[in-house]
């Protein structure tokens, strides 16, 4: 990291204002050639820039010396105005002054690199900065001022206990230290197994929460799936025909629903067709059901429980459509709710009872320990590594220290305590160039 880097921190385009970042350790030898000296730092200061007697702009420049600032290094932000031409001509002063164009992701890799923060909380970077519900912007932030490291951290104590025992009893085993030690240890395991088993079964909160939770309509053709989609997306989404069987494909929408982020799909009536575009459509349906985070059984009056009995779950909801026509039959173990898409009646009942699903689900007390997939591998690494040793406590103390400090490395690498060249690319590959 001994080049500087610098990138337009702000979207490309026509705009008000352009922010371009610098960070390394020419900072203030480039803010000097561009004309602008005696800065205070973190002090915005207006400044005009120039390069090679050509003038750039008049705009906001801000100093940021190492170590207090965002990379760790000696940072720098110009603030221009948004014009095409501003940056392009801000741009080429900086690239004839030695500086190369940042990779995406590579400031906070920097700030990651630096000490500036955990590679956890890394990723909550990009998580805020892709949030588009309170929900995922709640959890971002909680991830990025450390509660998430908070929990790894106390996993990583707790396993570090129980290898302090076993190391004790392998390094000295002629000394005066208690029999057994390495047996001490085990109800530390057990609790910490309890912890990742319980972390691993949260059943994906800290996922639905950044990707969105899934919601799928399902039962029969004609109960009114497809209106019941254009009513809840508030738009003519769906095509819908009193033809049965009309749709054939799953169709998805995005919502914010309690500020969380939802995924509805419609799909097609769970029917044995011998039509092969509908037969196909009704498979995709099933797949869709079985992999839902909630299933909103659609019935209409005169359907009879059908196909769509085998994929809706205990908590599931029956919604009985076409309220204006009749009631649909009641079905047994199910909550259920009536409404009429034509009249509008209990549409409200249903956006507050998933509002009230949603923030069950999602929200809790305790932090989500898996927000991310790769937090999900590394957890199960763990806890069969120290599944393992729990095993081999009594009878081969060396072999269950060595699947203790698998277990270690597989926590640790989460943060990125350790062995974090091969996932760096993981992790920022999907940042935003200038961040």
């Amino acid at each position: 990291m001994t080049d500087t880097i610098f990138a337009l921190a702000t979207p490309p385009g026509r705009g008000a204002i352009a922010v371009i970042r610098i960070s390394g350790p020419d900072t203030e030898r480039t803010l000097e050639a561009l004309g602008v000296a005696r800065l205070k730092p973190r002090l915005a200061m207006l400044r005009d820039l120039a390069h090679g007697g050509d003038y750039i702009d008049q705009g906001l420049v801000l100093w940021f010396p190492a170590p207090a600032s965002y990379t760790g290094e000696d940072c720098a932000e110009l603030q221009l105005h948004g014009g095409r031409a501003v940056v392009e001509a801000a741009s080429r002063a900086l690239l004839a002054l030695g500086l190369r164009p940042a990779d995406p992701g590579e400031f906070t890799q920097r700030a990651f690199q630096n000490g500036r923060m955990d590679l956890a909380q890394a990723e909550a970077v990009a998580d805020l900065i892709d949030a588009e519900t309170q929900g995922q912007a709640r959890q971002a932030l909680g991830q990025l001022g450390g509660a998430l490291s908070h929990v790894y951290a106390g996993f990583r104590a707790d396993l570090l206990r129980a290898l302090a025992l076993v190391e004790a009893e392998i390094d000295f085993p002629d000394e005066e230290t208690p029999d057994n030690l390495a047996r001490s240890a085990g109800p530390i395991l057990d609790g910490l197994i309890a912890r990742l088993e319980a972390a691993l079964a949260d059943a994906r909160r800290g996922e639905r929460v950044r990707d969105g939770y899934r919601i799928v309509l399902i039962g029969e053709t004609n109960a009114g799936k497809s209106s019941l989609f254009n009513a809840l997306v508030a738009r003519e989404a769906a095509i819908v025909t009193p033809i049965a069987g009309t749709t054939r494909d799953v169709l998805d929408a995005e919502l914010v629903i309690g500020g969380y982020a939802v995924t509805l799909s419609d799909t097609a009536g769970l029917r044995d067709s011998n039509d092969p575009v509908e037969a196909e459509g009704v498979r995709r349906a099933r797949a869709r059901a079985e992999a839902a985070d909630l299933r909103l059984w659609v019935r209409a009056p005169g359907d009879a429980p059908g196909v769509a009995a085998d994929y809706a779950q205990a908590d599931d909801l029956v919604v009985l459509t076409k309220a204006d026509l009749g009631e649909a039959p009641q079905v047994a173990g199910h909550e259920t709710l009536s409404l009429s898409t034509s009249t509008g009646q209990g549409l409200d009942r249903l956006h507050d009872w998933i509002a009230a699903r949603l923030a069950r689900d999602l929200s809790g007390a305790d932090f989500p320990a898996v927000t991310q997939e790769r937090h999900r591998r590394r957890l199960q690494e763990a806890l069969t590594a120290l599944s393992a040793a729990g095993a081999l406590l009594d009878r081969a103390p060396e072999m269950a220290g060595d699947d203790l400090r698998r277990a270690n490395d597989a926590l640790a690498r989460v943060t990125g305590e350790i062995g974090v060249e091969e996932i760096l690319g993981e992790v920022f590959a999907s940042f935003c160039i200038g961040k």
